[in-house]
């Protein structure tokens, strides 16, 4: 018995080294999904559309941009091989990715819900928003004018001028029916009367022998007299403030007033889906150029896009005639589509991570957006 016990421990431990040992020759031959052995072989097809100062061409044919840069920086990483496919729209890549046709699309790509239902993003390495470009108020225009004095604080301030006028002119009238000929021969007649002398008395205009001649009505006359010198004046700085205000500063200041102008937006971007979700109307263009065209026409009020974007296409070619306001919302994130499941993800998210925690990403975001 001793003997057949000693067999059987030597043939389990036996069979435990065996295992230990094919454990160790699997781990060691599994490939690690984050190495650059683990990547495909093959050339990989980038797809990507102009979209400056994250992407655009040179005179030369080449390409260049903070995207690029980000993207050859990770690709020498992982030495991998690619070519960049060009196609004229955001959601043409992400169809591109979902055909097949492209591995990897990167430029501007916004992360959406709807976009991540049909494709994987990787790690997101730029954080933006949207912004807002409106024209260079240079001449007076009688849109902003004509815009503050419909608002809703300036007839505000004109019905309650004109409601302590009625109350006034009604006080005058019940003290002096009975005693001045001038507020009497009826009701009707009176209130007009008493009304129309509270009006002149407001507008400080003279009103010679018409007037209260009771003590009451008198005394009532002084503090309406004195009271709407002081009420005319700060209704005139107001309005005057509001006009200054509005035209130096323009008719849109920031996204609620997005919704009293012409807004114009890119078509099928997301930009246009957000205008869309917050019930702002807008009017879609095939490019941000052709938008920011139609805004220096005076076709619309404002144009809506991601900022950089907005800020770099302004700056270089409307800095005239055009502004992009510093208010930002709708918080974004950049990231690179890929196929659903794709074998890239993992190795790209570490080296996209690696590269955009360097020093030289944030020379590179400070060279082509002056942001540090």
């Amino acid at each position: 018995m001793g003997r057949i016990a000693s067999w059987t421990m030597a043939l389990v431990l036996t069979v435990v080294a065996v295992c230990v040992g094919a454990g160790a020759t699997l781990a060691q031959t599994s490939p690690d999904p984050a190495s650059p052995s683990a990547l495909p072989s093959k050339e990989i097809s980038v797809g990507i559309k102009e979209a400056p100062p994250f992407a655009f061409k040179l005179q030369d044919g080449s390409w260049s941009g903070l995207s690029i840069d980000l993207w050859q920086k990770m690709a020498g990483r992982l030495n991998l091989r690619f070519r960049y496919a060009e196609v004229p729209t955001v959601q043409d890549q992400i169809d591109g990715i979902v055909s097949g046709r492209f591995d990897v699309a990167m430029a501007a790509i916004t992360v959406t819900a709807d976009r991540e239902k049909a494709v994987d993003f990787t790690q997101p390495f730029f954080s933006t928003g949207l912004g807002i470009a409106t024209p260079l108020n240079n001449q007076p225009s009688w849109r902003p004018v004509l815009h503050a004095l419909t608002s809703f604080g300036f007839l505000q301030a004109v019905l309650a001028l004109i409601v302590i006028s009625v109350v006034v002119g009604v006080l005058i009238w019940m003290f002096e029916r009975r005693h001045n000929d001038d507020f009497g021969g009826g009701i009707a007649k009176g209130l007009f009367s008493s009304m129309w002398w509270s009006t002149i008395a407001a507008t400080q205009a003279s009103t010679g022998d018409f007037g209260p001649r009771t003590v009451p009505g008198r005394v009532l006359a002084a503090i309406w007299m004195m009271g709407s010198i002081i009420a005319i004046a700060v209704f005139t700085a107001g309005v005057t403030s509001v006009l200054t205000i509005t035209q130096m500063e323009g008719m849109v200041q920031g996204e609620g007033d997005l919704a009293a102008v012409r807004v114009g937006a890119v078509q099928s971007s997301s930009t246009a889906s957000y205008l869309d979700s917050t019930q702002i109307r807008h009017q879609d263009f095939a490019s941000v150029k052709e938008g920011l065209d139609a805004l220096r026409a005076g076709k619309i009020d404002a144009l809506v896009h991601d900022k950089p974007l907005l800020s770099w296409l302004v700056g270089q070619n409307y800095a005239t005639s055009l502004q992009v306001l510093d208010a930002t919302f709708d918080h974004q994130q950049y990231a690179m589509a890929l196929p659903l499941g794709s074998p890239l993800r993992k190795p790209l998210d570490v080296a996209l991570l690696q590269t955009v925690e360097s020093d030289w990403w944030k020379q590179a975001v400070f060279q082509y957006l002056g942001e540090k």
